[in-house]
């Protein structure tokens, strides 16, 4: 299985480079990222509904899809439409915003149309607004960490490295949480939800992750060490790796409750898409508060 691991995920890691690149050389940065997005959100939404019906809930098919893809789309409004860019009260966060509402009242009006008898539409309603926030909202964060940069930076790598310094954060303290819980974890962190998961684990890979990744953005940022600039970016770096481990452990929560292992079954050794995206979606908001505060600069 550590063999389909490694080998999958060189293969991911390469796809997600060339988008990158695309991305990085587009008319419109962010365009190639969101579209991305918005069929990560689609398929996540099919592994909601799996996830849901395991548990006896029948949620509208064709209503979990908008529901998860909406608020994506309204997120990347300002990249397709840049002269709607800072319209809005929020800026561009008021696109993801309104997204969202509109995706929640669709899930209310879905459920109205379906409803027959009592004892399922509330169920319904619930699943449908869980994938709105869940799977819409927070995959509609990662657009908006792609275009949190000033719309001068947005275009080229630099726009990219608020996004790219996020996901690299969090999959480095995914790995390094791995390794040190294999080789020195006793003591476990939430048995009922995550068996496989450890103190020592989450602790020694969330700080030796937290001092790599800030040593990689303080030399990529400032070309070398640089003392007021590696302080922040540890801050930073620890923010972002804790809210992905939670981010695990919430997917986590939602694949035992319904009793699977993994999300999908279409990737050996990782699972499906949440499985994938499981803790970077708590990270996202988090990166987005530092970068949009100009806490970190690039």
């Amino acid at each position: 299985m550590l063999r389909w691991r490694l080998a999958i995920g060189a293969l991911l890691i390469a796809a997600l480079a060339g988008i990158c690149w695309l991305d990085a050389h587009a008319q419109r940065g962010g365009a190639y990222l969101a579209a991305l997005a918005a069929v990560a959100a689609l398929l996540a939404a099919g592994e909601m509904l799996r996830l849901g019906r395991r548990r006896g809930i029948q949620a509208s098919a064709s209503s979990a899809y908008v529901a998860a893809v909406m608020p994506v789309a309204f997120s990347a409004m300002p990249v397709f439409f840049p002269q709607l860019q800072f319209n809005l009260a929020l800026g561009n966060l008021g696109w993801l915003a309104l997204g969202v509402t509109l995706a929640l009242m669709d899930a209310f009006i879905s459920e109205m149309r379906r409803y027959q008898a009592p004892g399922h539409a509330a169920a319904g309603v619930a699943h449908l607004a869980v994938m709105v926030l869940y799977v819409g909202g927070l995959v509609g964060m990662l657009v908006q960490l792609r275009i949190v940069m000033p719309p001068t930076m947005v275009a080229g790598w630099s726009g990219l490295f608020p996004l790219l310094s996020m996901i690299a954060t969090v999959k480095l303290s995914d790995t390094c949480q791995y390794f040190v819980g294999r080789s020195a974890g006793r003591r476990k962190l939430a048995p009922l939800i995550s068996p496989g998961k450890t103190w020592e684990g989450a602790v020694g890979g969330i700080l030796v992750a937290t001092l790599a990744a800030a040593g990689g953005l303080t030399w990529i940022a400032r070309g070398g060490f640089d003392a007021p600039y590696f302080a922040a970016a540890c801050v930073y770096a620890l923010t972002v790796a804790i809210a992905g481990l939670f981010g695990d452990l919430g997917e986590s929560l939602l694949k035992r409750d319904a009793g699977v292992k993994d999300s999908s079954e279409w990737l050996p050794g990782f699972g499906g898409v949440l499985d994938l995206l499981d803790s970077i979606l708590f990270a996202g908001p988090v990166a987005y508060l530092w970068w949009v505060s100009g806490a970190l600069e690039y």
